[in-house]
């Protein structure tokens, strides 16, 4: 799963790595993004891919209210196409979501130690997502949501957990944002064929697990 995650990166470093058209936000760092929370994510808007930000916890169109969300962080890769949560967003609307790295939790219960999980060249990366619109009568801005993909951990984490989140190649960016692309099969491909592996991972300060302390000093290494 992802349940927690970093990203620190300016609007003009991300420009220079992501294929960003137009940004309609305010860029800042987050040492300690949580669910429910505001994150950054980069979609395509009549031809345009656009930098906003999205509620974490995806909200489908046909929601009563938006507290669903609390419950749609992640979708699993196995189920995408067939969940009625997801599968409209999988076929039509699908984002870039923009981290620099994410954490897991090692160890025993009541020992469980943070770890921080990165790109071996630690630059930044992007998580396979969904996005949706919910709006309700009273709301004229629409409440746009989205979530994480996840897949089975590659070998490099396994041993802290089992599950991790979809991390996209460079090279099917484009192909994942084109909303004219509605191929099932194809894009499942992509989620199973063309997703980055090799990660490392270090341990951090347990002020991680409260997400009131955000600031770089979480993600220094520590021993253990």
């Amino acid at each position: 799963m992802c349940g927690r995650f970093v990203g620190y990166r300016n609007l003009d470093e991300l420009k220079e790595i992501f294929p960003i058209d137009c940004s309609a936000c305010e860029v800042t760092a987050n040492y300690n993004v949580a669910p429910s929370q505001k994150i950054l994510a980069i979609f395509n808007h009549q031809g345009q891919n656009w930098l906003d930000k999205f509620h974490w916890g995806l909200v489908p169109f046909w929601a009563k209210d938006p507290s669903i969300g609390n419950r749609m962080i992640n979708a699993r890769v196995e189920t995408i196409a067939e969940k009625p949560s997801f599968k409209n967003a999988f076929k039509k609307r699908r984002c870039l979501i923009i981290a620099d790295g994410f954490y897991e939790w090692k160890g025993p219960k009541g020992q469980k130690q943070p770890m921080l999980i990165t790109l071996p060249d630690k630059k930044p990366f992007a998580f396979a997502g969904l996005w949706e619109n919910w709006r309700k009568n009273d709301l004229q801005t629409p409440y746009r949501s989205c979530t994480i993909i996840t897949t089975e951990a590659s070998p490099s984490i396994r041993d802290i957990h089992h599950r991790m989140p979809v991390i996209l190649k460079p090279q099917v960016y484009s192909q994942w944002l084109n909303p004219a692309n509605q191929d099932m099969t194809d894009l499942k491909k992509i989620l199973e064929k063309e997703r980055l592996t090799e990660l490392i991972s270090y341990p951090v300060s347990r002020q991680v697990n409260s997400t009131r302390n955000n600031d770089a000093s979480i993600i220094e290494p520590v021993v253990e």
